[in-house]
C-alpha cells in the first residue's frame, strides 16, 4: 500500500503533523503586516484557549503554487487564555487562516491523501487540498504596516471509540489502528498519512484494549486493527466486523460533532501462517537488493499487504497471513547502487529486473518461495 510517493513534498506541509518542527513566532517588523485575532468552539461559543492557528499561503491568481506544499505553515501560534493570537511580521499577501484543537476538525484526518496521490505533481496536489479544505479555511490580506484582524471557528469533530481484543476475550494492547472513510463516488480512502516509516494514526489501545479515534469529518467509516510490525503497509489488519478485508468489513456512520462507540474488533489466535522467500536473479541467482514484495488478493488484486525486500540477502517475509488466495508480486527489483566504470565517472549504475506475479494458495506455512527475474535493461546511471 505506497501511499507516499510525493513524500518529500509532504515533510513540509503544515498539518501539525507528528515530528513537524513549530515555527517560532516572528518579531514587529515596520515592512510587514501584523495579524491578529480570536478563535471560538463552534458548539460551545466560547473561546478556544491554546488553540493552534496556522497561516498558510493562498494559491496565486494564476492558479501556480510555486512549489508551495499545501497548507505550509507561514507561521504557526498558540491561543491564550482567551482565545486571541497574534502573528507579527506577516510578509503582505493573500493567505487562509485555520485553527486546530484536539476534539475539532483537523485537515490531516479530514483531506483524502490517496485523492492527491492520483495528481500529477506537486503545484496540482497544493491546490487541490486547499480546495478540499477550503469550506474550514478564513482568507486573510496581509498589509505593510497594517493588523489584520480575524474571527476564527473550530468545528467539533466526529469520534469513533471502540474496544479491540483477542477471542478469548484479553484486552489487545497497544495495537495501531487505520481507518477508511467512503468518499462520495463510493471509494473507500485511507485517513492521515503515513510518514517516513510512522503511522498514519498515533492512537494506540489502552491497557484494557480500549481506543478512540478523534478529530473526524463526518461520514463512513472502517476501522481496522494493526497487528505489530515494522511498517503500517506490511502489518496485518483485522476491520470491524472481524474481517481482514475492506469489502467484507462493517461500517459505522457518524455525524458531525458525534461520538460512536462499541465499534469493537476482535483479532483470532488461530488461522494465520507465513509466506516468506527470497527474490534472486536470473542469470546468477544471486539476491536483489532493492524492490517491493506485495500480496494482492487474487479476486480483486487490492494490496493485503506490502514489505521491501532485505538488502542484505533478498529476502521477504510476511507474518500472519490469513488462509485464500493470493497474488504474490514483485516490483522495481533491483541490484545495489555501484559506482560506474570510467575514469572520474562519479556516477552510479543500478541494473533494474522485470516485474513478476506468481499464484500462492495460502492454506499453511509458505516458506522458501522463489522468485527468480531476468534483467529488464541495461545498467542505469543515477
Amino acid at each position: 500500500m505506497m501511499r507516499h510517493r510525493w513524500l518529500p513534498f509532504f515533510c513540509l506541509v503544515g498539518l501539525c503533523l507528528n515530528g513537524c518542527e513549530k515555527r517560532m513566532p516572528k518579531k514587529f517588523d515596520a515592512t510587514r503586516g501584523r495579524v491578529t485575532g480570536i478563535v471560538y468552539c463552534a458548539d460551545t461559543g466560547r473561546p478556544a484557549r491554546f488553540a493552534t492557528v496556522t497561516l498558510t499561503t493562498a494559491p496565486a491568481g494564476d492558479g501556480k503554487s510555486a512549489g508551495q506544499a499545501p497548507l505550509a505553515a507561514v507561521e504557526s501560534v498558540q491561543t491564550d487564555l482567551n482565545g486571541r493570537f497574534t502573528m507579527e511580521a506577516v510578509e503582505p499577501g493573500h493567505y487562509y487562516a485555520f485553527a486546530t484543537q484536539e476534539g475539532y476538525l483537523d485537515p490531516e484526518r479530514g483531506i483524502d491523501f490517496d485523492r492527491l496521490n492520483r495528481l500529477a505533481n506537486d503545484q496540482e496536489r497544493a491546490m487541490d487540498a486547499i480546495r478540499q479544505w477550503k469550506a474550514h479555511l478564513t482568507e486573510v490580506h496581509a498589509t505593510a504596516q497594517r493588523t489584520t484582524d480575524l474571527t476564527l471557528e473550530m468545528q467539533r469533530a466526529a469520534e469513533i471509540d471502540g474496544t479491540v481484543s483477542y477471542d478469548d476475550g484479553s484486552p489487545a494492547i497497544g495495537m495501531h489502528f487505520r481507518l477508511f472513510r467512503k468518499t462520495r463516488e463510493g471509494v473507500w480512502t485511507a485517513v492521515g498519512l503515513e510518514l517516513f516509516g510512522n503511522w498514519s494514526l498515533t492512537e494506540v489501545s489502552d491497557s484494557h484494549g480500549h481506543f478512540s479515534l478523534s478529530n473526524l469529518r463526518a461520514g463512513e467509516y472502517i476501522v481496522c486493527t494493526l497487528l505489530p510490525a515494522e511498517a503500517e503497509s506490511s502489518a496485518p489488519q483485522v476491520c470491524m466486523g472481524n474481517s481482514f478485508r475492506i469489502k467484507d468489513a462493517a461500517t459505522v456512520k457518524v455525524q458531525a460533532g458525534e461520538a460512536i462507540h462499541n465499534a469493537d474488533i476482535v483479532i483470532p489466535l488461530t488461522g494465520f501462517y507465513t509466506v516468506s522467500g527470497t527474490v534472486t536473479a536470473l542469470d546468477d541467482g544471486h539476491p536483489l537488493a532493492r524492490g517491493a514484495v506485495r500480496l494482492l488478493y487474487a479476486d480483486g488484486r487490492e494490496t493485503a499487504r506490502e514489505t521491501p525486500i532485505q538488502q542484505t540477502d533478498g529476502r521477504f517475509s510476511f507474518a500472519y497471513v490469513p488462509a485464500g488466495s493470493y497474488i504474490l508480486q514483485v516490483e522495481d527489483a533491483a541490484d545495489a547502487a555501484q559506482p560506474a566504470s570510467g575514469a572520474g565517472d562519479t556516477q552510479m549504475r543500478v541494473r533494474s529486473y522485470a516485474n513478476k506475479e506468481l499464484p500462492l494458495v495460502v492454506q499453511g506455512d509458505v516458506e522458501d518461495v522463489d522468485v527468480v527475474l531476468g534483467s529488464s535493461q541495461e545498467p542505469a546511471k543515477q
